[in-house]
């Protein structure tokens, strides 16, 4: 996995961070940590977006981030457990993992005449 990609991963895991923080969050540090995990989130999806094929890094922030969330609210916060969305998690992380390998990491976007890099 090059680097590109593992600040993708990164970004997906502040932006569990995040959604965990809208939901719980009760105090003013709660909440500013929760606005960091969001700057830092979008952040690094946006620089990796400059270096990936766009469409495909938001795919895989959003089908990590929502598997992420999943999964913490029912480790971390005690949603109850399903196996349907265990089998749905999983057929969700099979397919980021379809894309990212139909990805190239140095495939450049397509851009008109004139734009700049």
């Amino acid at each position: 996995m090059g680097k590109n990609w593992l600040l993708v991963v990164v970004a997906a895991v502040f932006e569990v961070m995040w959604v965990a923080g809208l939901k719980h969050a009760d105090s003013i540090l709660t909440w500013t940590v929760t606005a960091i995990a969001i700057i830092i989130s979008f952040g690094v999806l946006v620089y990796s977006g400059k270096k990936l094929p766009t469409s495909t890094v938001y795919a895989v922030f959003v089908g990590l981030g929502t598997a992420g969330t999943v999964i913490s609210e029912m480790v971390v916060f005690g949603e109850p457990f399903s196996w349907a969305k265990v089998g749905l998690i999983a057929l969700l992380l099979v397919g980021i993992l379809g894309l990212k390998l139909v990805t190239h990491e140095n495939a450049e976007p397509h851009r008109k005449e004139g734009d700049v890099a």
